[in-house]
């Protein structure tokens, strides 16, 4: 079962036209179920699929919490797929962040395969600095879909991994449920900031249109 998420924005809305046109650009886009727009309160309300999530863990047995990171990956248009990456509570260092071919975990990223696709599984660079966290926000062209099931890897090292190292961190990518509520280590929405700017996008233009033929 592919579980939608729902987001709700407020957005300055001006006539029953606006409405519609916004409703009928939205639907446009991959992985839009439902756009419900409210005139008299303002608000769009949307559902989707385009999304999916991969829970960054270390499988170092001494560590408490092995919850170090998270990777929200939003397909914004047919062949491009945005993925925000956190990760936190490493140690201070240049980290390499790829997607795996492999989703097999059972031995941390020693496990995961090699790098999918080479150039396609490269998501780049972090720098982790005192504070133990870090981030990179990347687009590539590829769809959700082929990530599904694969597994991110964020390591110092770029092969040759240990089950123990506690500042190698490995997540399985799944369809999201949900995961805009989770804040472990989550900075504003993807989806949110994507589908917020697109929406004014096409009320700025719906205003230019009724002005210029008004």
């Amino acid at each position: 079962m592919i579980h939608p998420f729902e987001t709700l924005f407020a957005v300055p809305l001006e006539c029953e036209s606006c409405v519609k046109d916004i409703s009928k650009a939205l639907h446009q886009l991959p992985g839009i179920l439902n756009v419900n727009a409210d005139l008299a309160k303002q608000l769009v309300k949307i559902e989707g699929t385009g999304a999916a999530v991969a829970i960054l863990e270390t499988h170092n047995p001494d560590i408490v919490d092995p919850v170090r990171g998270l990777a929200r990956i939003v397909q914004v248009s047919p062949k491009i797929t945005i993925i925000d990456l956190t990760i936190r509570g490493l140690s201070p260092g240049t980290y390499t962040a790829t997607v795996r071919a492999a989703g097999d975990i059972s031995w941390g990223a020693a496990s995961t395969g090699g790098v999918w696709e080479d150039a396609r599984g490269q998501l780049g660079i972090i720098e982790v600095g005192p504070t133990g966290a870090g981030g990179i926000l990347v687009d590539k062209p590829i769809e959700v879909w082929e990530l599904i099931g694969r597994s991110v890897v964020v390591s110092k090292l770029e092969e040759g991994f240990t089950t123990n190292d506690p500042d190698t961190v490995v997540g399985v990518v799944a369809r999201s449920a949900g995961v805009w509520e989770n804040e472990k280590t989550v900075r504003e929405s993807l989806v949110d900031t994507w589908l917020m700017l697109l929406i004014r996008i096409i009320v700025g233009m719906l205003l230019l249109r009724e002005n210029y033929l008004g």
